[in-house]
């Protein structure tokens, strides 16, 4: 793919990246006076010319389930369903000689400040399509398999004055149940719901049955918890991501600020477990305006503490910044006999 070149009638308009691409190519075209995003995919590739029986065997049936794989996701999608209006679905699929190519319209991000500096109304519009957007995936059955900030565009419709949630990047969806080998599977591993973490890293008591629409609703509950506070919920240090520290039987740690409804929710979202996730249509009720308004913190933000041994907790170094000499500990109390007083005038011991 270069400047100039005509792929199937969409003339390339920009210079190739592989900017934030994975193993990809990306540019703009345009075809008939509109304008696209073409992905161009490094691997697979089609067997060329010179490829041995063998080779050519074998790099035709890896591009048959490539072909498998995505045209599945897009056979159960139709862009004219009710609900499908804020997803980018691919408009065209194709291979030209030795490399696939992926064709979606090119959208013009708003110029947005970040989420969480919104208004609550802002907010909640902005959530309400993201969590329209998914419904309708899991819907299908199908999982986005990439849920993060990055594939989701924020979208100014020049008649609301709000801002939408365009779902992007839809090239590791799969089927719930279907996802790809565990040496292939792509997605982020920040993001990553803890079953999904589990099958990538090849422990096999966890199967490809096991990740399903659960693995977005993981993500999706991190998701909201940035867009309302700006940060990840916390977890204990020494692990990597949300989904590790879950997957060890840590607890995440929500912005006290939130609405306890809304904490619990993300709470059960974000559960070891996926089967005790609630599904999108749940989530959704707990994004009311009175839900996404962030209280005053009445107490200090929640932090990890490494537990202390009892014995250890009254032996604290004390360090002094004012630089004087620090004041004498109190006199120990006299442990000798008491004087007791009669109230009738006679002393006793």
């Amino acid at each position: 793919m270069k400047l100039g070149q005509v792929l199937h009638g969409y003339e390339i308009t920009s210079r190739p990246s592989n900017k934030d691409a994975g193993q990809c190519m990306w540019a703009f075209a345009e075809k008939d006076g509109h304008e696209y995003f073409v992905k161009e995919f490094l691997d697979p590739k089609r067997p060329g010319s010179m490829a041995s029986p063998e080779d050519r065997e074998r790099l035709l049936a890896q591009c048959a389930e490539f072909e498998r794989r995505h045209t599945s996701v897009m056979n159960r999608l139709d862009p004219k369903d009710t609900g499908a209006g804020n997803l980018v679905m691919a408009k065209d699929f194709f291979f030209e000689k030795t490399r696939y190519y992926k064709i979606t319209e090119r959208l013009h991000p708003a110029d947005v400040p970040n989420p969480h500096e919104l208004s609550v109304k802002e907010k909640r519009i902005l959530l309400l399509t993201l969590m329209a957007s998914l419904r309708f995936l899991h819907e299908h059955e199908i999982v986005h398999g990439d849920l993060k900030p990055d594939n989701i565009l924020l979208h100014r419709p020049t008649e609301t004055g709000f801002y939408t949630a365009k779902l992007i990047d839809f090239d590791d969806a799969y089927v719930s149940g279907d996802p790809k080998p565990r040496d292939q599977i792509g997605g982020d591993p920040v993001h990553g719901a803890p079953e999904w973490l589990r099958y990538m890293q090849n422990d096999h008591s966890v199967g490809p049955d096991q990740l399903t629409t659960a693995v977005d609703v993981f993500a999706l509950a991190l998701i909201v918890h940035r867009y309302l506070t700006g940060e990840q919920p916390s977890f204990p240090d020494g692990f990597a991501s949300a989904g590790e520290a879950v997957k060890a039987g840590a607890k995440l740690m929500f912005d006290r600020r939130l609405h306890p409804d809304l904490t619990d929710a993300l709470c059960r979202a974000t559960a070891a477990d996926p089967c005790h996730r609630p599904a999108v249509s749940e989530l959704r009720a707990m994004v009311d305006e009175p839900m996404l308004e962030l209280r005053v913190r009445a107490e200090a933000p929640t932090v990890h503490v490494p537990s202390v041994a009892p014995a250890a907790r009254s032996s604290r170094l004390r360090i002094n910044l004012t630089g004087a000499a620090p004041p004498p500990p109190p006199p120990r109390p006299v442990t000798g006999p008491r004087l007791r007083i009669n109230l009738n005038g006679k002393e006793t011991s």
